[in-house]
């Protein structure tokens, strides 16, 4: 009798699992295929460089400004129903986006994309820990992250082959397969899910949003209109009011989707302000680099998407070394020297002209990038989660996952300042400058500002009375 119960334990934890990969695969994946089809969708609906931008930020937009509120929708109408909601509006979407007619149209349906993978992430999260228990659940974390790493490799190779063979709709028209199984795996969990109710910060999600939306609009559009356009400083006005509004409502809100009092903290605002800078290159290096071996190297869809699978694979098989040597000797050396390597990667691409030569140009520079990660990526979290009460590591995970969009977010829009209004080899050089400038910022931080032995903090209080 023990045994089959034990068995059938099993076998829910199993779906569980799966379920929650499945949900957040669609997400990470949609992420990391769009960058090599973006050549297509230019040729096809026009637009140029700001349509390539929108096309990733109409996403990041919704998705950065929406992930802290997605958890607490979760705790108030329950995991199921939230899980639900963005597995339909994540197929709904990406429909939606393979049958764009015209660039305005596939922006829009991107950033409603980003609404549905925002309740993806913390949902699948969620139904992990409520139904796994220590040594397990702490397992279970880690086979959903190994398929979120899975899902950075597939991405860049399955969206070139299908921009080669098929066409870049079909990037889009993938995600439906997962989702479906994902949803009928759904209908085999039995009972309720209805939520400990409690109040949504509905007040700072709009303004988030709309603080985020009107800032990432002026710095893309600025390189069409210029500054002094009021098709330009208008929306930017009206993004950095809505930004201050944001952060004076999240002081006063009872329930806050951003907790200001976990940056008192000395190590959880020093690291967010490393993941500012390492992941704002993270975001807009490999992104350049992908744009230009594809419509000025003439490298094909399928090439360029294999080109960062070398620093994906050293993440995987590093990461967990390095995330134990900085538990054994602290993050701080890791995290100052992890981001320098990886900046000399990105200036190693300074030799790239034209002409690329994958062996001595690409290979090399990829590397440097990949292992500068590596040594970084896993000590950034453990100084960040580490720093925080047990209690509150969800809602400091969440804050976290949000910065590192935003800094995505916000470095892909400034990217027409930075090459100009066309790719070329001087503008490449100059954003790999940049992106190597924005590593090295991030390394001195934490070089800095990181304790390696910070006391864990008390319990914040998170509402205000």
């Amino acid at each position: 009798m023990t045994n089959v119960r034990i068995e059938r334990m099993s076998s829910l934890q199993l779906r569980v699992l799966v379920i929650a990969i499945l949900a957040s695969f669609v997400a990470f994946l949609d992420g990391a295929v769009i960058n090599v089809a973006l050549p297509a969708i230019s040729r096809e609906l026009g637009g140029g460089l700001p349509l390539q931008q929108w096309v990733v930020d109409g996403y990041l937009v919704t998705l950065g400004s929406l992930i802290l509120i997605a958890g607490s929708l979760s705790d108030v109408f329950g995991r199921k129903r939230v899980l639900y909601a963005g597995l339909i509006g994540f197929g709904v979407t990406s429909l939606m986006c393979a049958f764009a007619p015209t660039g305005v149209f596939l922006v829009i349906a991107r950033a409603l994309q980003g609404v549905a993978g925002a309740l993806l992430v913390p949902s699948s999260l969620a139904i992990i820990i409520s139904r796994f228990e220590g040594a397990a659940q702490a397992k279970a974390i880690g086979r959903w992250t190994a398929w979120t790493g899975v899902a950075m490799i597939a991405g860049p190779v399955v969206g070139g082959i299908f921009v080669d063979t098929l066409s870049w709709r079909w990037v889009f028209v993938i995600n439906v397969i997962p989702i479906a199984i994902t949803l009928i795996l759904m209908m085999t969990l039995k009972g309720e899910d209805k939520g400990m109710g409690g109040r949504v910060d509905y007040a700072g999600a709009i303004l988030g949003s709309v603080g985020l939306a009107g800032t990432v609009f002026a710095l893309i559009e600025q390189g069409t209109y210029g500054w002094g356009s009021p098709r330009v400083c208008i929306p930017l006005v009206v993004g950095i009011l809505s930004l201050v509004a944001f952060f004076i409502v999240e002081t006063r809100v009872k329930q806050p989707m951003l907790p200001l009092g976990l940056f008192s903290v000395h190590n959880f605002w020093v690291g967010n302000v490393s993941t500012f800078f390492v992941y704002g290159a993270l975001s807009f290096g490999p992104l350049i680099v992908t744009l230009y071996l594809q419509q000025v190297a003439g490298f094909s869809a399928i090439a360029a998407g294999f080109v960062f699978i070398p620093s994906t694979l050293c993440m995987l098989l590093l990461s967990g070394l390095f995330g134990g040597l900085a538990g054994r000797y602290g993050p701080r050396l890791f995290m100052a020297i992890g981001p320098i390597i990886a900046s000399a990667g990105f200036l190693w691409l300074l030799m790239m002209g034209t002409d690329v030569d994958y062996w001595t140009t690409l290979l090399p520079a990829v590397l440097l990038f990949g292992v500068g990660l590596s040594i970084t990526v896993a000590p950034l979290t453990s100084a960040i989660l580490g720093a925080i009460h047990p209690e509150q590591a969800g809602i400091a995970s969440a804050v976290n996952n949000a910065v590192s969009r935003i800094a995505g977010l916000l470095a892909v829009a400034a990217a027409g300042m930075i090459i100009g209004g066309t790719l070329d080899t001087e503008g490449l050089h100059r954003a790999m400058i940049a992106a190597a400038a924005l590593l090295l910022v991030g390394g001195v931080v934490s070089a800095i500002g990181i304790r390696n032995k910070a006391p864990v903090a008390d319990k914040i209080q998170t509402v205000t009375d």
